[in-house]
């Protein structure tokens, strides 16, 4: 699983600007079983999104292609991580440790 941290570098009407074109994106990867939660953080200066995944690459690649990313209006820190606990809700994303 990653933690996608994106940190705004632009003004916020430049971020407002290309949200539609971003929320649209980000509907596409909830689509497709990539994304599982999302939203802006407290003070809003960026936003945080939940993906699932094992290859670091893929997720990097899916960051690029972000509207906010193409327009220049953020940076992502992403941080892979294994939920080894989790709610009940969120049962079917535990993973174990590797041996």
């Amino acid at each position: 699983m990653f933690v996608l941290e994106l940190t705004y570098i632009a003004p916020i009407d430049r971020i407002d600007a290309a949200m539609a074109e971003h929320v649209a994106w980000l509907d596409a990867h909830y689509a497709s079983g990539v994304f599982i939660a999302s939203g802006r953080k407290v003070p809003r200066d960026g936003g945080i999104i939940l993906a699932l995944g094992d290859d670091r690459s893929k997720i990097e690649e899916i960051t690029q292609s972000d509207p906010f990313t193409v327009a220049g209006v953020c940076d992502y820190t992403i941080t892979e991580f294994i939920p080894t606990k989790t709610s009940e809700a969120m049962a079917s994303y535990r993973q174990e440790l590797p041996s």
